[in-house]
């Protein structure tokens, strides 16, 4: 698309803001690549990651369990300093996935509390981000 030019070569002063205002919005609203709006694919990309830090807090968070016979709970204490340490990292990776579980938890009358539910999902979700993000970026870094 070609921007002030018209056929025959010459732009009038009522011609130029119509010409310039829809060259900009064709530029602006349209994404060349992928031919959708950017908006729609940086939603998507967003989405993506989330659920890739999610998936692999899900699976960690059930290897955890299965190796070590113990539940994975969002701690930093341990017997040693290494041990502490190895807890810090669980709950770091693991931790969307152990805050999904703690929003689901049942009030004393058996009830679900909404709040509960939705802060808890908003935090694991927003987590759950940066764990993606964090291990989208090494892969995408190993192998190009």
């Amino acid at each position: 698309m070609r921007i002030n030019q018209i056929r025959r070569g010459s732009v009038t002063p009522k011609q130029a803001p119509d010409m310039l205002n829809k060259g900009l919005i064709d530029r602006r609203g349209r994404c060349d690549r992928f031919g959708g709006f950017h908006m729609t694919h940086e939603l998507f990309v967003a989405a993506y990651i989330m659920s890739v830090g999610l998936c692999i807090a899900g699976a960690g968070t059930h290897l955890y369990q299965a190796l070590l016979k113990e539940p994975a709970m969002l701690r930093y204490d341990g017997t040693t300093y290494i041990r502490s340490l190895g807890h810090v990292a669980m709950s770091f990776v693991c931790g969307p996935y152990i805050m999904l579980q703690l929003g689901w938890r049942q009030e004393s009358d058996g009830t679900l509390s909404v709040g509960s539910v939705l802060l808890s999902a908003m935090v694991a979700f927003g987590w759950s981000f940066i764990t993606g993000l964090l291990f989208l970026g090494a892969y995408f870094a190993v192998h190009g």
